[in-house]
């Protein structure tokens, strides 16, 4: 128990502070400079780069029209290395739910664009993650996707 309440106390002083964009903890929201295709071009870009996989692109606002909806532009890209993911997953098949890892982009109704993701720094709590390497991973994991997507804000 007083391991639980350490690691809680460490998230909410590290995890929850806000360094960039508007932050609540759990999901991560950044206000983006240019409209939705400029800021997924920077995406798939910085993704190229680093040579992650993207696994899928899922064009919420497309599949909404197809059912006679609206919806303003809201894109999910799926991406990752699939080392890191499994070796994610062998420390807790869990771990499937949040990987690969997502970032949604998205415009509101004056067209401006946001981008959101979970932080992975609550994967610990959430998957009972015990293992050091598990641990540094999902540390390394939350740093790259905090300077990834204040890339991709045009930050």
């Amino acid at each position: 128990m007083r391991y639980l309440f350490l690691a809680l106390s460490l998230l909410l002083f590290l995890g929850c502070s806000p360094k960039s964009g508007k932050e609540a903890g759990f999901l991560v929201e950044k206000r983006c400079h240019g409209d939705l295709n400029a800021t997924m071009a920077r995406l798939k870009s910085l993704l190229a780069a680093k040579r992650l996989t993207v696994f899928t692109i899922f064009d919420h606002s497309a599949n909404a029209k197809k059912v006679g909806m609206g919806l303003h532009p809201n894109v999910v890209v799926s991406f990752g290395d699939p080392k890191v993911g499994t070796k994610l997953m062998q420390c807790n098949p869990s771990m499937g739910l949040d990987l690969p890892l997502r970032i949604d982009l998205h415009t509101d109704y004056e067209g401006i664009v946001t981008l959101s993701y979970t932080n992975p720094t609550y994967w610990s709590l959430k998957h009972n993650i015990k293992d050091k390497t598990c641990l540094e991973i999902i540390r390394k994991l939350a740093i790259g996707m905090d300077l990834l997507t204040d890339k991709v804000a045009g930050k």
